[in-house]
């Protein structure tokens, strides 16, 4: 464990989401008077709770389940404020909290009100094209009614029904790029089928695997990137904090690459980076005399200062140690497939 301990989280957000709460179960009473339509005063008065923690989270809620349901709307970025609101719900509330919208199957089989247009959404069929080496599925949407709506619409019809038949979480996960059908695809599916694909697609990857690359380092010498896939960002929702440790090894061949006994210290380093709670390594570089660990940690726990700790320790040379805010995990984008 780390010596250190963070202070409270003082930030807009943090106040924001203690004030929804501090306030629930005043709303709670009044959304269950409120029956089956709540007045607009008390959805005014929501959502600007809600858009106090971000303006660009949505909510809504389901009282007969109940349930209450704060969502970044697939927003990377937004997924770690929308879980540390969860984190903060009653622990003993008859209401169940979601970061994320959940699936809906039996909402496949009836109609999505549009504008002035009306969706049955029995017709809407999907397209699956299957991409292994991505771990994602391409979907082509078609419902015969987009022949007379625009290209938006068509979009919010195919995006509804792909989270009612997932959740909002496996789409991120597992799905790829959406497009639209005018003409309903050969082999195409309906939308009940979509979550029997994704186990399928899923289940290779359960427990996750180590890319290997090989590239050049700015002098020209041999470099190897090693990163995790596939890595998802619903996984690990609290991990907001990018942090990286760089260690300089002694002992390397004439390619500038480690070798024994460096080459063992470094692995003993990583098994131990390994176990930390509150991250997860995601990539290695190495390279000219140096290896680079990158985790994305939660940044209410203790793992730069136990990271710090690591890198004072590390005998073969002077460790450093990175950290900055990256809710949208941007670092990882580049190596992503």
């Amino acid at each position: 464990m780390g010596i250190f301990k963070r202070s409270r989280d003082t930030s807009p957000a943090a106040a924001a989401i203690a004030e929804f709460w501090d306030r629930w179960p005043e709303l709670r009473e009044r959304i269950a008077a409120a029956g089956e339509s709540l007045p607009t005063d008390l959805h005014e008065e929501i959502t600007l709770l809600v858009h106090r923690i971000h303006p660009d989270l949505v909510w809504e809620i389901d009282p007969e389940a109940p349930a209450f349901t704060i969502s970044g709307q697939g927003a990377d970025e937004l997924r770690g404020l929308a879980e540390r609101w969860r984190k903060g719900r009653p622990r003993r509330d008859r209401w169940t909290f979601h970061a994320a919208r959940q699936a809906d199957p039996e909402a496949l089989g009836t109609k999505l009100a549009l504008g002035d247009h009306e969706f049955d959404l029995s017709y809407v069929k999907l397209g699956m094209r299957v991409d292994q080496g991505k771990a994602r599925i391409d979907i082509a949407a078609y419902h015969p009614d987009f022949l007379f709506v625009d290209e938006q619409t068509r979009l919010q019809v195919a995006g509804t029904v792909l989270v009612w038949a997932l959740g909002e979480d496996d789409v991120a996960r597992w799905i790829g790029d959406v497009t639209i059908a005018i003409e309903a695809p050969m082999d195409a599916l309906p939308p009940n089928l979509l979550a029997s694909v994704v186990e399928q697609i899923a289940e290779p990857f359960r427990q996750g695997a180590w890319l290997k690359g090989e590239g050049r380092t700015p002098r020209g010498h041999p470099a190897q990137i090693t990163v995790r896939f596939p890595l998802h960002r619903q996984d690990h929702p609290l991990f907001d904090l990018h942090v990286s440790i760089t260690l300089p090894y002694a002992h390397s061949g004439p390619d500038r690459l480690p070798v024994a006994p460096s080459s063992e210290a470094l692995r003993a380093v990583e098994e131990r980076i390994e176990k930390l709670d509150g991250a997860v390594l995601f990539l290695r570089e190495t390279g000219d005399g140096l290896r680079v660990f990158h985790l994305y940690a939660d940044p209410d726990s203790a793992v730069v200062a136990e990271l710090d700790q690591l890198a004072a320790a590390w005998p073969e040379g002077k460790g450093k140690v990175e950290s900055r805010h990256d809710p949208a995990w941007r670092t990882v984008q580049p190596y992503r497939i």
